[in-house]
């Protein structure tokens, strides 16, 4: 049997791996205690008013402009159509969002949009369209969404528990889900590390590494069953799982930078940026977790599991 060039010892350097993890999610948790969580109002309820404009606006300036008007604290989200008009102007979009129980009345539009045309009367504003949540439907959203994260979590362990069951089929899938959940967390932090709001591109982000590093994690349980059969059911567990990543890193690294860089291409587009930078720190953090974690914490659990079955034929 040909083995990969790489050699590196991930199991026997398991301590810096969970290490760096740790520290990683622990910075997470301090900007997440300093800064907190903004959900948006899809979760939490609220209006947001979309507008349509030309050229530039300040929109600090215009968030304090509709504040005074209306008396209601805002957020103002700013993106860019990515295909030109018919005239080859470039329209940017705004989003003004009203966070809380009240909705916006037909009479504070008004004020707002009278307000709006006054201060910027170049910039061509037009609404595109208003919509109002109910808070009690913006958490039931929320409770859905986290309903399909724990859902895709369970089936994923079973799955992987049959699929892999002659390696030890449960303590895999275990493994697996807790490398997944590691990368849910980073990909949460990530949007409180850089303040944007936790939206529906937030399940959208967390639904697509769960299955894309799952997926890298498949293969490398693949391969460690495959060299088990080829190298004996007497082999060390630790050179087992080090010798199984090993001989798939080239194929994980390679298609986690593949996929950064297309994602990496319309980063720069305003109206996905918060769907494309998380996007591309999970695959980041996927392939991390699937090669440094998942392994190293599946040969931990075995290794425990054999001395407490060692302790009790003692």
């Amino acid at each position: 049997m040909k083995f990969h060039q790489f050699k590196i010892r991930f199991v026997e350097n398991k301590k810096i791996f969970f290490g760096i993890s740790i520290a990683v999610l622990l910075i997470g948790v301090i900007f997440n205690v300093i800064f907190g969580a903004r959900l948006d109002i899809q979760f939490t309820g609220g209006a947001i008013v979309n507008y349509s404009f030309t050229g530039e606006i300040n929109t600090d300036e215009l968030a304090a402009l509709v504040e005074e008007t209306t008396g209601k604290s805002v957020n103002v989200n700013e993106s860019t159509d990515i295909v030109a008009g018919e005239d080859g102007t470039i329209n940017n979009n705004v989003s003004i969002e009203f966070a809380g129980n009240d909705a916006l009345s037909l009479e504070g539009q008004k004020a707002m949009e009278d307000a709006i045309q006054e201060k910027y009367p170049d910039n061509g504003f037009q609404k595109l369209e208003s919509d109002s949540v109910d808070p009690v439907n913006g958490e039931k959203f929320l409770l859905k969404c986290l309903c399909a994260v724990g859902l895709a979590a369970v089936l994923m362990i079973i799955y992987i528990a049959f699929r892999f069951r002659k390696i030890g089929g449960w303590s895999a899938g275990v493994g697996a889900v807790i490398a997944l959940l590691h990368d849910v967390a980073v990909i949460y932090f990530t949007f409180v590390v850089f303040r944007m709001p936790v939206d529906d591109n937030f399940i959208a982000v967390v639904l697509t590494i769960l299955g894309y590093s799952l997926n890298d994690t498949i293969i490398i349980y693949d391969r460690i069953r495959e060299n088990r059969r080829i190298m004996g059911p007497r082999a060390e567990i630790g050179e087992l799982v080090n010798t199984s990543i090993n001989q798939t890193l080239t194929r994980t690294i390679n298609t986690s930078v593949a996929t950064v860089m297309a994602v990496g291409v319309v980063y720069n587009l305003s109206s996905v940026v918060t769907f494309a930078l998380p996007l591309m720190f999970g695959i980041i953090c996927g392939c991390y977790s699937s090669t440094c974690i998942t392994g190293p914490l599946w040969v931990v659990w075995r290794r425990y599991r054999a001395k407490k079955l060692d302790a009790k034929k003692a």
